[in-house]
């Protein structure tokens, strides 16, 4: 539903995108992580219509934004970084004037309006000049604009930003709610926990360019090798250590502790468990060590200021 081939956008000397291809399907969400200036938002605008691509095409459920731009601004709901609220309405006018906009009758604009508040935990805000809400209130009414029209394809860039820690979880929670097999998400955030949370699929630019692309354990294995294990045992550590040693690539140990590499960890622990039963050693816990999103990202756009 989402779709970007060999897309790139150059300003005068400056080219923002290069050659950027990825596709987003049906029921799948994607984040699309990279530093400032990687040309994360400058994708956004060109799947949104918003920008022309210099070449290629960007494409939103199977429309080409350059040569029907109104088609897929209908099929799309965009949160910008900077939504550009009008802050003298109050919240129950600035839902009808865009629900107008997107040629919702007035019945329909009052109830999907009403249940998106709702759903925010800001019933309040109804009645409210947006001027006097917080920071985190206006990113979540301009969330419920996005969700107004109930578009198939979600274009969310740094949907939590300024949000405190709860509005941030009912934030990506909706997101969460909203994925299903007649809808797209793309994701553009900084934080690389939520998009481990939310995401089906990570895509890590740099430079204008499609640097690393898969789900989190992929990327953690293509990036930063195989899963590590930390085997515990108590008491015959020598004994634990040989085993092991003849099993597998041992990475690091102390005194009852022992972490180790495999590729095949499904079928290497359980052989490796049976043999330290049949030499009478005691495992305590055998568990794979968290290798972090922060090492891949940091792995993938290494020297980028």
């Amino acid at each position: 539903m989402i779709e970007a081939e060999g897309v790139t956008k150059q300003f005068d000397d400056f080219v923002a995108v290069n050659a950027l291809s990825m596709s987003v399907a049906a029921g799948e969400i994607l984040a699309l992580l990279g530093p400032n200036g990687a040309g994360k938002t400058t994708t956004v605008r060109m799947l949104a219509a918003i920008l022309k691509p210099t070449s290629g095409r960007a494409l939103i459920c199977g429309h080409d934004g350059a040569l029907y731009p109104d088609i897929v601004r209908r099929s799309v709901g965009l949160l910008t970084e900077y939504p550009g609220l009008y802050l003298r309405m109050e919240g129950r006018e600035y839902l009808d004037f865009y629900g107008q906009l997107y040629g919702l009758d007035a019945e329909t604009r009052q109830k999907r309006g009403k249940r998106l508040l709702e759903q925010f935990g800001m019933e309040e805000a109804w009645g409210r000049r947006i001027g006097e809400y917080s920071k985190g209130m206006q990113q979540k009414m301009a969330l419920a604009r996005t969700l107004l029209h109930d578009p198939p394809v979600l274009l969310l860039d740094e949907p939590t930003s300024a949000m405190d820690p709860y509005s941030a979880k009912l934030v990506r929670d909706t997101i969460q709610s909203l994925q299903n097999q007649h809808r797209a998400i793309l994701v553009c955030t900084h934080n690389l926990a939520e998009a481990e949370v939310l995401a089906n699929r990570i895509a890590i630019i740099r430079r204008g360019r499609i640097v690393a692309l898969g789900t989190s354990g992929e990327l953690k294995r293509q990036l930063v090798g195989p899963p590590v294990m930390e085997l515990r045992v108590n008491g015959a550590f020598e004994t634990a250590l040989s085993l092991v040693s003849q099993r597998v690539q041992v990475v690091e140990h102390g005194y009852g502790w022992i972490r180790y590499e495999t590729e095949t960890p499904e079928s290497t622990n359980p052989h490796l468990v049976w043999a330290l039963a049949q030499a009478n050693v005691d495992v305590i816990t055998l568990s794979e060590r968290e290798r972090s999103l922060e090492s891949v990202y940091l792995q993938a756009v290494g020297g980028v200021t």
